[in-house]
């Protein structure tokens, strides 16, 4: 059965994801960062031989590979050869050059710190990211808009636009139809470059772009379209843009205001203005549904009444809608406009004929004698549904989302630390609090265990793994962030690297274990005496109880709708991040 997910499905989503953020009922979005450890290759093994070591080179069935890392079910390597892309199979035995020990291969991914892993949309890719998470921060409405592929008003880089017309299309693959493309051989205005942002942040809509029988798809631009013109580079009335030759008509749309332009305009994107602002709505106001703005001639034609401007009523469902037109010596269409927009026209044709052409620009006194044999086409272009500028979203194919998170120093009382870096960006849907189905709220959260130490020998470095031997299992971590002044340790722990005899074992408090830091050696024990149940002890916006403390996002709640795992990015004390994203649906 033929069908089509139109580009409307598409801005739908767009629209309802954004106006979730600001709904009284609020789907509660949190930016989240995390995975402070590098990018390595990571291959699973199982019925494990013996004992990988660290800088010694492991191989298997074409495959092989610096070890940088060996965990209990797993290793992590660098140095793959003989290409990135070789893959060991799996089932493929893993053999230690030095240590001679030897694994079967499972699960295998390439990553490197230049090249991070595509991520999986999949259950245990989403326990990874919470495994992994550092920290999120609630994104409120004023922190998103819709936005669009970004033109800028430069006659070297976009010399020519197209022009809004309604029946742009594809040509079927199956056939049984032929396509219409735009100027610049689009075949649908979602991918048509037929829009611009002028230099004071003005964005203007083609309406027309100087096509004729002399010009099948247009000219190029000369005269920059604004709503303040200086004299003798086009005129601005009504909204409406008109170059001084006539050959560009450009409607504006909105002004971007200061905000914008600091916060949504990027590169590749520039923003959609928000629905309450002043210039959008001023544009609104001004917009009739079933408008005609623009004629094109099609044929020039012969034969018409010559060497003079004359005038024909748009014939169709709407009414008032007027084309003025002038002809040469013989009767040819030399030029076309709209002498009235009229309104409420879903269709609309142009009839050259007996009784449709007229002297007089109220299309009141018919020409005498209309030959019969006279050709000449003229095309009205039909206004979207509204008219133009009535639904910039729409017209404009709003489907993606841009939010701007701004990240200020160690923000939520550092929620985000500045001593570590981070590798993973993305949005988490409606996450829960810990230990709760209530949905998290706050503006930021804590992804990060805690243990607060007494006496640390030395100081924990970034990324280093640390464990503590208990009774109940030697447990273990990663560390994200240590704060020597308070003794606060903020650590993940993952099935990937921490598991002990197959298990991740939580960190106890207990005072007369040690956690100890694998490469700086660090030495600290667990501060039991901050906090108790029901009277936790709070450090710097943490709530510990017997020095433990657990993160304030509980796992794998809400949906993860967006990920995206980047290089390195790192943090400093005196450091702001702008972070935008953007989402297409």
């Amino acid at each position: 059965m033929a069908a089509i997910i139109s580009e409307k499905f598409r801005i739908f989503n767009a629209k309802q994801f954004l106006e979730s953020l600001g709904e009284a009922e609020a789907t509660n979005m949190y930016f989240f960062v995390g995975r402070s450890s590098k990018w390595d290759v990571y291959i699973e093994l199982y019925n494990i031989s013996g004992t990988f070591q660290v800088g010694e080179t492991v191989s298997g069935g074409g495959w092989t590979a610096t070890v940088a890392e060996v965990h209990a079910n797993s290793l992590l390597c660098s140095n793959v050869l003989p290409t990135s892309t070789t893959t060991p199979s799996w089932g493929t035995t893993i053999t230690g050059g030095t240590s001679t020990a030897t694994g079967v291969s499972s699960i295998y991914r390439y990553a490197t710190e230049e090249i991070p892993p595509l991520p999986l949309d999949n259950q245990i890719e989403k326990q990874s990211v919470y495994n992994e998470l550092i920290a999120a921060k609630r994104i409120n409405a004023d922190a998103a808009r819709l936005v669009i592929p970004r033109y800028n008003w430069n006659t070297q880089i976009n010399p020519k636009f197209d022009m809004y017309r309604p029946n742009y299309s594809a040509t079927p693959a199956g056939g049984g139809s032929i396509g219409i493309q735009t100027a610049l051989g689009n075949n649908g205005l979602t991918s048509a470059k037929f829009y611009v942002m002028n230099n004071t942040y003005e964005v203007f809509k083609c309406l027309y772009n100087g096509e004729s029988p002399a010009n099948p798809t247009g000219v190029n631009v000369v005269d920059e379209p604004k709503s303040n013109p200086t004299a003798g580079q086009g005129t601005f009335a009504n909204g409406v843009f008109t170059s001084e030759n006539g050959n560009y008509i450009w409607k504006h749309l909105f002004t971007l205001p200061t905000g914008d332009v600091l916060a949504f305009l990027s590169t590749d994107f520039l923003p959609i203005a928000a629905s309450t602002e002043a210039s959008r709505t001023q544009v609104e106001g001004l917009a009739v549904d079933g408008a005609v703005h623009v004629a094109v001639v099609k044929d020039a034609g012969a034969g018409l009444p010559a060497t003079d401007t004359y005038y024909a009523k748009i014939i169709g469902d709407g009414t008032g809608g007027i084309v003025k037109f002038t002809t040469d010596g013989s009767g040819s269409i030399t030029g076309a406009s709209i002498q009235a927009a009229g309104s409420g026209y879903t269709y609309g044709n142009v009839l050259l004929k007996q009784g449709n052409v007229f002297t007089d620009a109220a299309a009141t006194a018919a020409v005498g004698t209309v030959s019969a044999s006279s050709t000449g086409s003229i095309e009205a272009v039909i206004s979207p549904e509204g008219g133009q500028g009535s639904n910039a979203d729409a017209e404009l194919f709003g489907k993606r989302v841009m939010t701007n998170v701004r990240l200020t120093y160690d923000e939520g009382q550092g929620d985000f630390p500045v001593d570590n870096d981070f590798r993973r960006i993305g949005i988490i849907q409606d996450p829960t609090n810990w230990g709760t189905t209530a949905k998290a709220t706050s503006l930021t959260v804590r992804g990060t265990h805690v243990v607060k130490l007494n006496n640390a020998t030395a100081d924990y470095v970034a990324d280093e793994v640390i464990s503590q031997a208990n009774a109940g299992g030697t447990s273990k971590g990663t560390v994200v962030s240590w704060d020597s002044t308070n003794g606060i340790l903020k650590y993940y722990q993952s099935p990937d690297v921490h598991t002990v005899d197959g298990k991740v074992n939580a960190f106890v408090a207990d005072a007369a274990v040690a956690v100890v830091g694998y490469t700086s050696t660090a030495s600290g024990t667990v501060d039991t005496a901050s906090g108790t149940v029901g009277t936790p002890v709070v450090v710097t916006d943490i709530s510990l109880v017997e020095g433990l403390s657990n993160p304030e996002i509980e796992p794998n709640s809400g949906d993860i709708v967006y990920i995206e795992n980047r290089r390195q990015i790192t943090r400093a004390p005196d450091q702001i991040e702008d972070i935008k994203l953007v989402i297409e649906f």
